[in-house]
């Protein structure tokens, strides 16, 4: 005996005329989706593992756009069809120079200037291209100077948006593109007690 089979009681319900638009007519979507579910299914999951993975933040470098303990979701398809813009919040290897981060680390900033840009901190603000940015997102203007850096092509420029507090290009200057992993897209968890 079938416990989906349908009572006496439904099919009169159905029967009746101002009912018959129903969708849940037919209970074949209570099925197990068979192999062709399953094949979907896999292709999704073989395509988010591919283009796109969620990060812990562990450091307060970003804060206050991000926070210690957010689960955020960074997509790495978009940098194959366009170049990375100022303002994207990006994921990256370290520079080659720099020692004391593991084979795997990534670290996440936001990007202040590109290729052909020439960069500058003084007075609590940046410049780039010798004009004052406005920067809102930022946790405290910085307190240390940068002098005039240039960024070559090929390279951006990467700031943590808590300046006083982010190992960023300030510390070990422009960034080659090909270090970038992905785009930050969205926070997807941020801990109740922060």
């Amino acid at each position: 005996m079938s416990f989906l089979r349908p009572c006496a009681l439904y099919k009169s319900f159905i029967t009746f005329p101002s009912r018959r638009w129903m969708p849940c007519q037919s209970w074949g979507f209570l099925r197990w989706p068979g192999f062709d579910g399953f094949f979907r299914f896999l292709v999704i999951a073989l395509l988010w593992s591919t283009f796109s993975e969620i990060r812990f933040i562990p450091s307060s470098s970003m804060y206050p756009t991000l926070r210690v303990g957010d689960r955020i979701i960074v997509e790495k398809a978009s940098y194959f069809f366009r170049s990375p813009a100022i303002n994207d919040i990006v994921t990256f290897r370290p520079p080659e120079q720099e020692t004391g981060f593991g084979k795997d680390a990534v670290l996440i900033k936001r990007i202040v200037a590109k290729g052909g840009d020439v960069v500058q901190v003084h007075h609590g603000s940046l410049y780039v291209n010798g004009v004052a940015q406005n920067e809102d997102f930022i946790a405290e203007r910085p307190s240390y100077t940068l002098e005039l850096n240039y960024v070559p092509s090929g390279h951006v420029y990467v700031l943590g948006d808590n300046r006083n507090n982010s190992y960023d290009s300030h510390d070990w200057g422009p960034l080659p593109v090909e270090n970038i992993v992905g785009r930050y897209v969205m926070c997807c968890y941020r801990p109740s007690n922060h």
